[in-house]
């Protein structure tokens, strides 16, 4: 095996970027201070580099807005579209895999979310965008009620709710912990199934909960 020799850190000014710490300071940015705020200059200086170093990675900023949106898709989006077209053997295990979503962060960011849908009052084509991904998250959300014998109509109105009350839950910037929120599991699994769980249904989230 041959064995490089350590390299000497880089000296103040000279520190070099990679286009994760561009694309990550640009989601930072857009979360705390909004689109208009990511800008080429900007993030530079913030990162300590020049103007070539962006344009080494990206060929405009609307390249790295577009990489924005991949992120935000690639992550929000497929989340909620993955756990809902997970097997499930019954609908409350179903509707559990979607919680997980709202649950970790990790998961499904909801400042990103949000930063998103304002960005959107300002593009017709970001509001397009938002609006394409409400209705693949709605639409898995209703074939995954429909999978466990729910009918066209009642798997679209119960999506809807589920859905809705989460989003409403971010626009309002509701503060209440966690913890608190997964201590009415069983009433909300009522409301969004129609069905009883069981203890054991609510002992499996809050394993889930519980390794976060």
């Amino acid at each position: 095996m041959i064995m490089t020799a350590p390299q000497a850190e880089p000296v103040p000014g000279n520190i070099k970027v990679t286009r994760s710490d561009w694309i990550d300071l640009a989601l930072e940015t857009l979360i705390s201070d909004g689109i208009e705020s990511v800008r080429v200059l900007t993030l530079g200086q913030k990162l300590g580099v020049s103007r070539s170093s962006f344009y080494w990675y990206f060929e405009s900023r609307q390249d790295l807005l577009d990489q924005l949106l991949k992120h935000w898709h690639d992550t929000n989006t497929t989340a909620i579209v993955e756990r809902a077209r997970r097997p499930a053997e019954t609908i409350i295990m179903g509707v559990m895999n979607v919680f997980e979503c709202w649950a970790d962060e990790r998961l499904f960011d909801p400042r990103l979310d949000f930063a998103v849908r304002e960005w959107a009052r300002r593009s017709a084509d970001v509001r397009q965008m938002i609006d394409q991904a409400d209705d693949e998250r709605l639409s898995a959300i209703r074939d995954m009620y429909r999978r466990h014998g729910y009918d066209d109509e009642d798997a679209f109105i119960r999506a809807r709710v589920l859905y809705y009350m989460q989003i409403g839950y971010y626009v309002l910037d509701l503060k209440e912990p966690v913890e608190a929120r997964v201590s009415h599991l069983a009433a909300y699994l009522r409301s969004f199934t129609g069905q009883e769980p069981t203890k054991a249904d609510v002992a499996h989230f809050m394993r889930f909960i519980a390794a976060r």
